[in-house]
């Protein structure tokens, strides 16, 4: 099947998905589930997916149908209002033996914690995703690297299946679509992009009232917690080969000054990859006493997601992530290290 690398899914590997879900016994038991801290694409891309899977769910012979992601049952915001919430279980609570299992927008099957085992137990395992660096740990994968976001693929299974977009489908899809594009101004964003984009306006959403949750509505604490983060930010102009680094961090300290949950430093990384001098930004985000939770960006020229995958991560070229464990400075040479030119690691 096809994996990473590959430019997209071919015929076969949608075939294949559509008669595994056509294919399932009466009564059937189906999960989604997406990675662990789900962004707008990952909770988008898989709500939508379960949307259109209980519209036709008599159809396929769904009898329960439900939605997860490894960690707390907490929907940051901006997507705690998305459709489709109340199909969401708890980690805990979810299927332990489902007939089959949908994955979405999970980079490796490390991104899915303690459900790692129900997809590889699954009859039908299916994974939905986008990441260049994805294995395709599933039994079908269905893995574009060139897809905008993971929700173009979860539109490409649903209109397989023929279920028609409705406003509530859409503005799940429309949710990823526009966050993993920043707005659409990112260069994924292509004509198919805009043209799907413009199918999912076509039903009634709401686009400005959508765009003002995602892009400019920030509680005045965590407006006060970028303030501190940006005055944090340090430049080195001969990181990254010579490309330039900009770079800053926050504690959980920060947080709890400020009362605010990590999700709300998400956005972070969009304010500091804003700095001219620097090919490559980085915020290191705090999860727990010595744990934290890596972005990195690149304009253009620098690899990041190499680096992330160097250390146990994954993403898109010019945008990646990972999880370490150490001091503020530890992660940060690490990184340096990976973003060192070639001969910088030579004797």
């Amino acid at each position: 099947m096809t994996g990473a690398g590959e430019a997209r899914p071919g015929e076969a590997e949608w075939a294949a998905a559509v008669a595994a879900l056509r294919g399932l016994p009466p009564g059937a038991r189906v999960l989604l589930a997406c990675h662990v801290n789900p962004d707008g694409d990952a909770l988008g891309s898989m709500l939508g997916t379960a949307l259109g899977l209980r519209r036709i769910a008599g159809e396929l012979g769904i009898g329960h149908l439900a939605a997860t992601f490894p960690g707390p049952l907490r929907l940051p915001a901006p997507f705690d209002s998305l459709p489709g919430a109340g199909l969401l279980v708890a980690e805990e609570d979810a299927d332990p033996a489902p007939d089959a299992m949908l994955v979405f927008d999970v980079a490796s099957i490390e991104r899915l914690g303690g459900l790692a085992g129900r997809l590889r137990a699954a009859p039908v395992g299916i994974v939905l995703d986008h990441h260049a660096s994805n294995p395709g740990f599933g039994a079908i994968n269905l893995v574009d690297p060139a897809a905008a976001a993971t929700s173009v693929l979860s539109e490409g299974l649903l209109r397989r299946l023929g279920v028609p977009l409705d406003p509530e489908i859409a503005e799940c899809l429309y949710v990823a679509l526009a966050t993993d594009t920043g707005s659409f101004k990112f260069a994924s964003t292509t004509p198919a992009v805009h043209e799907l984009a413009a199918r999912l306006i076509a039903t009634g959403i709401p686009v400005g009232e959508i765009s003002r949750r995602l892009f400019d509505t920030r509680p005045f604490g965590a407006v006060r917690l970028f303030g501190v983060a940006l005055a944090r930010t340090v430049l080195e102009r001969e990181g990254a080969g010579g490309l330039g680094l900009a770079w800053t961090y926050l504690t959980l300290d920060d947080l709890a000054e400020h009362a605010q949950p990590p999700s709300a430093v998400e956005a972070l990384i969009d304010s500091v990859r804003c700095v001219e001098e620097a090919d490559v930004a980085c915020v290191v985000k705090p999860v727990r006493a010595g744990e934290w939770s890596v972005s990195l960006r690149s304009k253009g020229a620098t690899d990041v997601a190499a680096v992330a995958v160097a250390l146990g991560g994954g993403g898109h070229r010019f945008a990646a992530g990972f999880s370490a464990i150490g001091t503020v400075a530890e992660v940060m040479e690490r990184i340096r290290a990976l973003l060192r030119p070639p001969a910088a690691h030579q004797g």
